[in-house]
């Protein structure tokens, strides 16, 4: 049987059985280092944006900045996330990042739900999408959103399993997480069982979403935490239906063998937190892989597109590649270059899928861990090439595309920057968090190991058939 061997960052390693994937197309000029100069002020810039912008008595971390905006639950739990890092890269003291934890598990812990259109901030337990940035009440119309309830636990769940000390702050961390997390009544959310829907609104006597996670994409911690609930539990052939509709989606794409979902997002959202190294469930069982291996074969893939280029966009190549969901310039057709080109503002991108030559960082920074020989030096080409252009105070702005520099097109976001073409003017919570987390578990795999102490993490990958690696210590 095939075996690939690869660094991890911080001296580990891991092998793999069962790869059959395309060997790498670009290889690294040298050895890539944990402690990288740019990585590490990436991650700190990166850090700063959640620190600075989340206001300390509520945690309501912007969906974006600084564009005036609502609070991003999934952007909370990306900050609960990044407190515990900047504790251990000593960025904050823990008792900075303890008080502003407490303050924002009380503060969702108080909040007042309810079946009312207005004036609560969740219901049986979930939370809508996006609150009011002063009020962390629903914000207009948005959904009570399962995915973003599911990433704004993540951060709950860790905050729960880092502050581990005897101290009655640390104490009530711990309690509120797992309080907040057993309140969720996954068993509600699925009018189409055993599958869980997208959401549901509360007008007209409520409704849920039409859709359900029902593919490969972001949701593997939704299943899991919704399995592992000590009080809400979905059954066991949840996690089975799940992945039953994953076959449609196996094959061949871009040279690379994998379980294939155009945005990266999905090989970022869920592997924030969960450890997938060397466990296994019956469905990747039986591909003789995992999905951390899984998400290393994604990034290739992103990669050969970019140097296939069939779209003919401008700058794509083996370091600049990265496609997902995030800000683009707006919608309209121009033509460029002689060929028609339809652009899009916010949309999820990939190979192939509403590719209208916009580029996002986040992509690229999120797959650090799964392949850091092609996706460090993708980011310090970025950096290189167009500077300020796309990298300041906070790290990466959140997109960026080279094809159109067109000065007289109307946007909706963002400015054309000379000598690079259209650039985002935002920063986006939950695209920032996945760089700063996903960074930090190439260089010291804190969030995994953490959440491996979690036996809500652990009951819900065992009842979703997860076996071997870590979960057999």
């Amino acid at each position: 049987m095939l075996r690939r061997t690869f660094a991890l960052g911080a001296g580990a390693l891991l092998t793999l059985p069962g790869c059959t994937g395309a060997s790498p197309l670009i290889a690294p000029d040298a050895p890539v280092d944990s402690d990288d100069a740019f990585i590490v002020e990436l991650q700190e810039r990166t850090f700063r944006w959640f620190w600075e912008q989340t206001p300390n008595d509520t945690g309501l971390t912007p969906d974006r900045w600084p564009t005036p905006s609502f609070c991003s639950i999934a952007a909370v739990g990306f900050a609960l996330t990044s407190w515990g890092i900047g504790v251990e890269r000593g960025w904050v003291t823990r008792a900075q990042a303890l008080e502003r934890t407490l303050n924002t598990l009380r503060f969702f812990r108080n909040a007042r739900q309810g079946d009312a259109a207005s004036g609560v901030i969740g219901h049986r337990g979930f939370f809508y999408h996006f609150l009011d940035a002063r009020a962390g009440t629903r914000f207009e119309r948005t959904e009570l959103s399962s995915i973003d309830t599911t990433l704004l636990l993540g951060g709950m769940l860790f905050a729960g399993a880092y502050f581990d000390g005897d101290s009655a702050d640390e104490r009530e961390v711990r309690l509120l997480a797992d309080e907040i997390y057993a309140r969720v009544e996954w068993t509600w959310m699925r009018p189409r069982a055993p599958l869980v829907s997208m959401g549901w609104h509360p007008e007209n006597g409520g409704a849920f979403i039409a859709y359900d996670w029902d593919q490969y994409n972001e949701a593997a911690l939704l299943y899991v935490l919704a399995l592992g609930s000590p009080t809400h539990a979905l059954p066991d052939r949840a996690w089975e239906a799940w992945t039953a509709r994953f076959e449609r989606q196996w094959g061949v794409h871009w040279g690379q063998e994998h379980l294939h979902f155009p945005p990266t997002l999905a090989a970022h959202y869920s592997p924030t937190w969960i450890d997938f190294r060397g466990i296994q469930d019956a469905y990747m069982r039986g591909k003789g892989i995992d999905y951390f291996e899984n998400n290393r074969r994604a990034a290739y893939a992103q990669q050969a597109y970019a140097i296939a280029n069939p779209g003919g966009f401008r700058d794509y190549g083996a370091r600049i590649f990265g496609l997902t969901a995030c800000d683009g310039p707006g919608d309209f057709v121009l033509e460029v270059d002689g060929r028609r080109r339809e652009f899009f503002s916010y949309s999820a991108r990939g190979p192939g899928d509403r590719d209208d030559g916009t580029l996002s960082p986040w992509a690229v920074g999120g797959s650090i861990p799964f392949a850091p020989e092609i996706t460090i030096p993708a980011l310090k080409e970025i950096r290189n090439r167009y500077g300020e252009g796309v990298y300041t105070r906070y790290g990466f702005l959140d997109s960026f595309n080279p094809t159109l520099t067109d000065t007289s097109v109307r946007l909706q976001h963002g400015r054309i920057v000379p000598n690079v073409g259209w650039v985002d003017g935002d920063y986006l919570g939950i695209d920032q968090g996945p760089i700063v987390c996903m960074i930090e578990n190439w260089r010291s795999g804190l969030i995994w190991n953490v959440m491996r102490r979690s036996p809500h993490i652990r009951r819900g990958l065992e009842r979703a058939g997860f076996t071997g690696g870590w979960l057999a210590g």
